[in-house]
């Protein structure tokens, strides 16, 4: 991928410009070409594995995945095609709406055909991508398709109003659908039928301050800034309606004010929730929110944050020496990808480039790039929708998200712990392992093995604290009459974390956790481990913990293939509720100080309630908090007299 000169003084911080993205998107789209059919209709990438829909539907996503960056490189250029990209995209949208098919598989005879759009399918979420392109593109490519070209890709479009979605940011696919029908008149009442049920349905799922869940009670992720904002603001942008992109842009606008906090200063986004293969694709609210003129952020803020994301990938590995995306985070790594992704997958990406549709006059591209959030200064971050507590650090640019309101458990059940939700805490330079003791977490030893979090209860978040009660589960059950109530403090680099354990039986060994760092070299350092000299990870015991040790992971992280966490262990004694309590760090600090004298921690027991015990945490260089922790309720106030 060749690549202009960096421009330090326009952008001191990553060196990118406009013409960055431009070429990065050409770059993209030229490599996936040798991999396209005869006609055009699909591309078929090679890759480790199809997806679960098989390998026509992952041909069908190749063409739509890249048919919408290529629609804002055309669209963003005021129909200039230097590459001939649309005329590429007309051929496959004639060849493929000749024969649809429930075929899963290329056979010999048909290789063009794309898959039909059924409930639940695949082909419902390419088509949102085909139709947002053909919305973008219209007067060059839609308006000049001959008139059966366009009956067939009316008609095969028009299956996705028709046909059942799964009930999470699926509802918006129709919606998408909807509104590019309706504007060139096909199927126009049921086509406006779906833009509201699909606005009805993410209504519901709205939580305020800029959150959404995802379908799911308790499911936030990345999905919120590439699909649940993204796709109502579009929408809402290129139907010119005032009335929605004011209601959308505020909530888009409340989300930014967050969001651009869990960007770490290397460009990282938090490594969290699910489709972490779509990379990069974390940047379009950012983009979503300069096109539109809902954000609160300066356009240098902007443009530094989503130039410094795609570079912290495309740096790191996230493109092969094809000039493919590949399945994984930094390289190739399947352990962190779903069963519905397929070697075209990643191209979600492509949704980044939204920028492009901003003109090269445009301020977010000729302001000089500012500080992130993440370099301006340290920052404890509350954000009571998703019950989280955002903790970031100038220093070192790290950016650490402590979870007490994410599970992705659905509201009917309750299965196995999802590493990518349910860890106590994430990071944009840790992953989750994959194997072993499960990092950042509190477990009970049973006979039937460590426990899980299972379903997660928010208790609350306030200035520099969240927490959360959850009921331990192993081999699928919970532990009878056993509620674990779970807080994190959060200053500077250091945390506080206690947990306040009930009904357990005597005696059962009890371990916490800290972060999986990976490394080359991954090494004891203090109570923790430091991965390569750089990045460590630190436990101290404060309270109820006996022992200390590290533990390498088997396999290691996303980031890496060695990696090692620190532990500490306790056990629940004959009576009464137990109070495990510890100080804990994530640092990229060359010599932090001893985690030991960060914090202090008185406790006694509530005399008021035997359920309950109180607490009062001091940290260095910080007022003294007093706390009250207890199953049904937890406080945090400022202690009298500090």
């Amino acid at each position: 991928m060749r690549l202009p000169p960096e421009d330090r003084d326009l952008s001191p911080h990553t060196g990118w410009t406009r013409e960055h993205w431009v070429a990065v998107a050409d770059g993209l789209l030229t490599a996936v070409r040798p991999h396209a059919s005869p006609a055009g209709a699909l591309i078929d990438l090679p890759g480790p594995r199809p997806s679960r829909s098989g390998r026509r539907s992952d041909g069908l996503e190749g063409f739509a995945r890249t048919f919408l960056p290529a629609a804002l490189r055309v669209a963003g250029a005021g129909g200039a095609d230097p590459h001939g990209l649309l005329a590429h995209y007309a051929a496959g949208l004639d060849a493929g709406t000749r024969t649809p098919t429930g075929e899963r598989d290329l056979a010999d005879g048909d290789r063009e055909s794309w898959p039909l759009i059924t409930d639940r399918g695949q082909a419902m979420v390419e088509a949102a991508s085909i139709a947002f392109a053909l919305r973008l593109t219209r007067p060059w490519l839609w308006d000049r398709l001959s008139g059966p070209v366009r009956d067939r890709v009316g008609r095969w479009l028009a299956d996705a109003l028709h046909r059942v979605p799964n009930d999470n940011n699926w509802q918006l696919f129709p919606l998408s659908v909807g509104g590019f029908l309706a504007e060139a008149g096909i199927a126009e009442p049921e086509a406006r039928a779906a833009v509201r049920r699909g606005l009805e349905h993410i209504d519901r799922w709205y939580l305020g301050d800029g959150w959404y869940t995802d379908g799911r009670p308790r499911a936030f992720d990345h999905y919120n800034g590439w699909a649940l904002h993204l796709y109502p603001v579009l929408h809402a942008h290129l139907a010119s309606d005032r009335t929605l992109r004011a209601e959308y842009g505020e909530r888009l606008a409340a989300h930014l004010a967050g969001y651009a906090h869990t960007f770490g200063a290397d460009g990282a986004p938090v490594h969290q929730g699910r489709s972490l293969t779509y990379r990069f694709a974390a940047t379009a609210p950012l983009w979503a929110g300069a096109l539109t003129g809902h954000t609160p952020l300066a356009p240098g803020t902007t443009r530094r944050l989503a130039s410094g994301a795609l570079r912290h990938f495309l740096d790191r590995g996230a493109v092969d020496d094809r000039g493919l995306l590949t399945l994984g985070w930094h390289g190739p790594d399947l352990r962190l990808v779903q069963d519905y992704s397929g070697p075209a997958s990643p191209y979600w990406a492509g949704s980044a480039f939204l920028g492009l549709l901003l003109p090269p006059g445009h301020p977010v591209w000729t302001a000089p790039e500012a500080l992130a959030p993440v370099e301006e200064r340290d920052t404890v971050l509350a954000l009571r929708g998703p019950g989280w507590l955002v903790q970031s650090t100038a220093a070192d640019g790290l950016v650490r998200l402590h979870n007490h309101g994410s599970d992705d458990q659905p509201a009917d059940a309750v299965g196995p712990d999802d590493p990518y939700y349910a860890r106590l805490a994430h990071s944009t330079a840790t992953g989750p392992a994959f194997e072993g003791p499960a990092d950042n977490h509190l477990a009970l030893l049973t006979d039937a093995g460590p426990t899980e979090r299972g379903r997660v209860h928010p208790l609350g978040t306030g200035p520099g604290w969240a927490a959360s009660r959850w009921h331990p589960r192993v081999g699928g059950r919970e532990l009878p009459g056993v509620t674990v109530t779970s807080l994190t403090l959060a200053h500077g680099a250091e945390e506080f974390r206690a947990h306040l354990v009930t009904g357990g039986p005597a005696g059962t060994p009890v371990t916490q956790t800290g972060w999986a760092v990976a490394g080359t070299r991954t090494e004891p350092h203090r109570a923790g481990v430091r991965a390569d000299g750089r990045l460590a990870s630190e436990l101290h015991a404060l309270h109820g913990f006996t022992a200390a040790d590290s533990v390498r992971v088997p396999g290691g992280t996303a980031f890496g293939p060695e990696a090692a966490l620190p532990r500490l262990t306790g056990e629940l004694p004959a009576t009464g509720p137990t109070l495990f309590a510890c100080a804990a760090r994530l640092t990229a600090v060359p010599q932090p100080p001893a985690l030991a004298g960060t914090l202090s921690l008185e406790a006694r027991p509530d005399e008021r309630d035997p359920q309950a015990v109180e607490l009062t945490v001091r940290p260095a260089g910080a007022p003294a908090l007093r706390i009250r922790l207890a199953p049904a309720a937890v406080t945090v106030h400022p202690a009298e007299g500090d």
